[in-house]
């Protein structure tokens, strides 16, 4: 319910957010503004934006400046999503059709590429450099993270710390520098744009275990894809890692990896799912997410009790205990 609030207070600064990512990506190409605007209609939580505009408020406030923050931000996840749909065959998203289901994996190549671009065309209104700076190191730290994702496709023998490290570059960099660059863009003081920083990173390494739990864990209804979609593409995510350290469980779950390896993904998991269902690996990842939201709170201490620190905290709680 908090989050609704929260939702529900900024109703207007989001409404704004809306039309700017529609307006970002109009083109007079007529196939790449309906793909661009397929995507956008398919909606999300624009979690990136609201940390944006939620750390604008611990310097100068300016909704003006923070939507060209908050705005590229969004337009790179978004795009780096229709990258990810090529790489995974992922059919849908948030219960509709990716652009390279209904279109193809070229447009939708395409598709990403324009809106990366068009979030670099957004940014440059800002003449900050040292916001470029952390932009365009995210976007490279980002890429890497995708490739070694794909480098580690049905390998099972890889660390946690891998795993965690890769998690890192996927998501919660991005996640991070919407909290640093909010901050940023306000003229907040640096230690008070590190603290947010620390927070964003800390939140976004628990977005992405809870989000790799839940694909192990929820329904389609929920998911707005189909559960068990990670290993079918070959990502061995963290419960899963955690779920190979049991004896009695390592070589069934070995053989079942092997198994949708082989048939490249097309095959039933159902039987997979039960058994990492049926391991401890799910609860230990649980706790792990747990212990990143605490870091996160944790680093806000020091910030001004002001009511959008109080906003970052029920995120940061929503975000761990979401089911969705």
């Amino acid at each position: 319910m908090k989050l609704m609030d929260i939702y529900a207070r900024m109703k207007k600064e989001i409404a704004q957010i809306e039309r700017e990512l529609e307006d970002s990506i109009y083109s007079d190409q007529p196939l790449l503004r309906e793909t661009s605007l397929h995507l956008l209609k398919a909606g999300g939580k624009r979690i990136r934006p609201v940390f944006v505009l939620l750390s604008n408020q611990f310097g100068q406030y300016d909704l003006e400046r923070a939507k060209k923050i908050a705005v590229p931000l969004e337009l790179i996840h978004m795009a780096s999503l229709v990258h990810d749909d090529v790489i995974d065959d992922a059919n849908t998203r948030r219960g509709q059709l990716t652009v390279r289901s209904k279109w193809d994996n070229r447009i939708a190549m395409y598709t990403g590429d324009y809106i990366f671009a068009k979030a670099l065309t957004v940014v440059t209104q800002l003449p900050n450099p040292r916001i470029h700076q952390i932009l365009s190191k995210a976007i490279v730290e980002m890429s890497i993270g995708e490739m070694e994702q794909i480098r580690w496709f049905f390998e099972s023998n890889q660390t946690i710390r891998t795993y965690l490290l890769r998690i890192r570059r996927k998501t919660a960099l991005l996640i991070a520098i919407s909290c640093q660059l909010g901050a940023i863009a306000s003229e907040a003081a640096d230690e008070v744009s590190q603290l947010l920083y620390k927070f964003g990173y800390n939140v976004g390494m628990a977005f992405q275990i809870r989000d790799d739990i839940l694909d192990l864990t929820g329904t389609e209804k929920q998911l707005g894809k189909p559960p068990g979609s990670d290993i079918k593409q070959g990502n061995i995510t963290l419960p899963v890692l955690l779920a190979l350290q049991e004896p009695g469980l390592r070589d069934d779950i070995l053989a079942e990896i092997a198994r949708i390896q082989e048939a490249d993904g097309q095959t039933n998991v159902e039987p997979f799912l039960a058994l990492i269902r049926g391991s401890r690996g799910i609860e230990v990842a649980d706790a792990i997410s747990a212990r990143y939201i605490d870091k996160a709170i944790r680093a806000l201490d020091r910030l001004p009790n002001i009511r959008a620190k109080r906003d970052l905290i029920d995120i940061a709680h929503f975000i761990g205990d979401r089911s969705y």
